[in-house]
């Protein structure tokens, strides 16, 4: 007796479950097929839904910026790539990833660049943008990263056994959160957003920072693939007061206005110096560079 009603409970959980099994895949299967059908999905696109800020001090490179009257010389080595992009009634998202680094180097006789200092940055991003016309969007990108700053090797004189001009390494560290909007209108691009640090070492540096931006390429005024372009940011900055940091950059591109290229310019920038290990230190200075556009 006990081992038939037993045997029944067992028959009528098993149907149960297969009963669930198949409304839980009906449901799946009916969600995925309503989703597709009004949407497309890419898996590592091509191209950035949103592309870097030209005249942002943190955004990946890759090339060089060679200071003018200074022997001082930076190396952007990273990339940035989105993974998943989906678009659904002319709005598009993304998520992606960036990791690279700014490195302060300086030239000494036989081809010889002593590593001086070295950022590592590293997140995820957000993007969204909604088109509006072909000439028009706007849209949003969010960021949770990381940076962490070293000195480094060519710092450090081995025959004294001392650091140079006696700067010592400190630690310095940051995480945060940064929330950028942008309208693009023909060929102009202008852009505002925060950027709160949720945790940071020296614990005595300010938490927000607020930024401004342009970047307006002339499609077309030389030809298709050539592109002279102009781009400024600027960032105030909460260290131990509010204050500015300004970067100006004018070049030409090749290639892709709007995407992929390579880019020669000259750039100026004044405020407090971009590595960790001398944040707090102002500088005003003149650059050559070039970069592999993302």
């Amino acid at each position: 007796m006990v081992k038939t009603i037993v045997s029944k409970y067992y028959q009528n959980n098993d149907r149960m479950s297969v009963k669930h099994s198949v409304l839980i895949f009906l449901i799946l299967f009916l969600f995925q097929t309503i989703l597709f059908a009004q949407s497309e999905t890419k898996l590592f696109p091509s191209e950035l839904l949103i592309q870097p800020f030209t005249a942002n001090t943190l955004k990946p490179k890759i090339g060089f910026d060679f200071q003018t009257g200074k022997n001082e010389l930076t190396l952007n080595i990273g990339t940035s790539i989105d993974i998943l992009q989906f678009e659904k009634y002319e709005k598009k998202f993304s998520l992606g990833v960036e990791l690279f680094n700014y490195t302060r180097l300086r030239q000494e006789a036989n081809f010889h660049f002593p590593v001086d200092a070295v950022d590592y940055f590293f997140g995820i991003n957000f993007g969204y943008k909604k088109i509006k016309s072909k000439r028009n969007n706007y849209g949003s990108r969010v960021r949770i990263s990381h940076i962490s700053a070293h000195l480094v090797d060519g710092r450090f004189n081995k025959k004294t056994n001392t650091w140079l001009d006696n700067k010592k390494p400190i630690v310095y560290s940051r995480e945060f959160v940064e929330v950028i909007s942008f309208y693009r209108f023909n060929n102009l691009r202008i852009y505002g957003g925060v950027t709160y640090i949720f945790s940071i070492d020296p614990s005595n540096i300010g938490q927000d920072q607020y930024q401004l931006g342009l970047d307006y390429f002339a499609k077309n005024l030389i030809s298709k693939n050539l592109t002279p372009y102009f781009a400024y940011d600027f960032r105030l900055i909460n260290l131990f007061a509010y204050t500015g940091n300004n970067s100006l950059e004018a070049g030409i591109k090749y290639g892709f206005a709007n995407g992929k290229g390579v880019s020669l310019y000259l750039k100026y920038f004044a405020g407090y110096n971009i590595h960790g290990e001398y944040f707090n230190i102002r500088e005003k200075y003149l650059a050559i560079g070039f970069n592999f556009d993302l």
